[in-house]
């Protein structure tokens, strides 16, 4: 497979916004190495964004929600081990390996949609399936996923009593009560970060998840300044009277709007501010031109006792539909190196904390 660099500002518009020279900004103010390359092979139009993480005295190459084309089903495997024969030549034997953060549609959706299934299959099935056809069978399904594998949807499409109108009776009772209980969300600019940052610092502590630092935000926002690309960031908060009750950074790429973190407050929970906050969201991104609005992870399916089923019961109150994509994979050019991150990987996630992967 034949691949070419290319120069960040020259990535071609694309509604992932994880793919977006915009993107490459973001991660390289946070310390790490932006690449881009076309991929000629693919079709016209075709190329990806990759980031050199350090690790050690070698280097992870992170491909965020790439590479954007699919080839057939059946060709997943064969694609992806080409793609990293030719990235690795590129980039050089500093590269331990090499991880793909798949934006393509899982080969289970069918059934887990149809099935109900409250799961993905076990690695080593997923493995054994993408590995067929491969030459060397070295493509490893990654411990975590670095963003979400099942993610809820919304279609920003007909009018405002049409979108209501697909939402759940609850969630629509709750947008409502918010506003009557005097429940305000407004645009933010910068300056409300630090607000923002000590209600996600809450949310962290409530929920058990590692928070990202107050700089991963500010790098956000400073990005924007130099992006020659469409991207662009909604940041919302929602308050009652004095105090900040929630608050949520949204990414806007081409028609597609992402919902990137969110925060609420340990205290007047019952005024129901994310419920409005997001409705909020959702109109303000169709007004710039979005047609789906994307609030991430959710459980497969409607199941009590899976760790995400407390936001797929908040996130389909709001209708949409659960897109299963392939999730994280790994190809090994280092053994000792990729099985030192794995172990590391492991304790992690033994101390209840996620790794912190970049995008």
């Amino acid at each position: 497979m034949d691949i070419r660099s290319k120069a960040m500002a020259a990535l071609f518009p694309t509604d992932i916004l994880f793919q977006t020279s915009y993107w490459a900004q973001v991660k390289a103010r946070l310390g790490l190495q932006p690449r881009a390359f076309d991929i000629p092979t693919a079709g016209p139009g075709k190329d990806v964004l990759v980031l050199l993480k350090p690790f050690g005295k070698h280097n992870i190459a992170i491909v965020p929600q790439g590479p954007e084309h699919a080839p057939a089903e059946e060709e997943y495997g064969t694609f992806l081990e080409d793609f990293s024969a030719a990235l690795a030549k590129t980039l050089g034997p500093e590269v331990a390996f090499i991880r793909y953060d798949l934006p393509w549609l899982s080969p289970y959706a069918g059934v887990m949609q149809n099935e109900g299934w409250d799961a993905f299959p076990e690695p080593r099935v997923r493995e054994l399936r993408m590995n067929m056809g491969t030459r060397f069978w070295n493509i490893r399904k990654a411990r975590e996923d670095m963003t979400v594998a099942s993610s809820l949807v919304v279609d920003l499409v007909g009018n405002e009593e049409e979108m209501l109108g697909r939402m759940k009776p609850k969630t629509r009772y709750n947008i409502g009560l918010a506003r009557r209980k005097g429940v305000i969300v407004r645009e933010a600019d910068a300056l409300g970060l630090p607000d923002f940052h000590a209600l996600y610092r809450q949310t962290a502590l409530r929920n058990g998840f590692t928070p990202c630092g107050s700089e991963h935000f500010s790098a956000m926002f400073q990005s924007l300044l130099s992006a020659p690309d469409r991207s662009d960031l909604l940041f919302l908060l929602a308050r009652h009277g004095s105090d900040v009750l929630a608050g949520a950074i949204v990414g806007i790429s081409g028609e597609t709007a992402n919902f990137l973190y969110g925060a609420s407050s340990d205290t007047k929970r019952n005024m129901m501010a994310s419920s409005l906050m997001h409705w909020t969201a959702m109109l303000m991104a169709r007004e710039r031109g979005c047609v789906r609005y994307d609030l991430g992870a959710v459980s497969p399916s409607d199941t009590p006792d899976h760790p995400f089923h407390g936001l797929y019961r908040f996130k389909t109150g709001f209708g949409g539909r659960i897109e299963y994509r392939s999730g994280s994979w790994d190809y090994p050019l280092r053994q000792d190196v990729y099985d030192e991150y794995r172990n590391a990987e492991l304790v992690f996630s033994a101390h209840g904390q996620h790794t912190p992967y970049p995008h």
